[in-house]
């Protein structure tokens, strides 16, 4: 006699589920818009963590990059002995 395997096993609905009534109370694509907008997920290096506490500081941080890379002149270097 073969014994089942741990997937077969577990395949099957207990007896106090009643499936009818499992399936009247989903929503259909209920997180469906989370899962459209995805996520960005960025890990920092430990020692640039430390100077950002959160989510807001490493963001202000790059906004103010971002602003200072507009400046004319701003993301461009002089040669040191310019």
């Amino acid at each position: 006699m073969k014994t089942k395997s741990k997937d077969e096993k577990d395949d099957e609905l207990r007896l106090e589920y009643d499936l009818a009534t499992l399936l009247k109370k989903g929503v259909r694509g209920k997180y469906a818009k989370r899962y459209e907008q995805g996520t960005n997920l960025v890990l920092l290096s430990p020692d640039v963590a430390r100077d950002f506490p959160n989510d807001e500081a490493v963001n202000e941080a790059l906004r103010l990059v971002i602003q200072l890379k507009k400046i004319p002149g701003g993301g461009k270097r002089r040669a040191a002995g310019a």
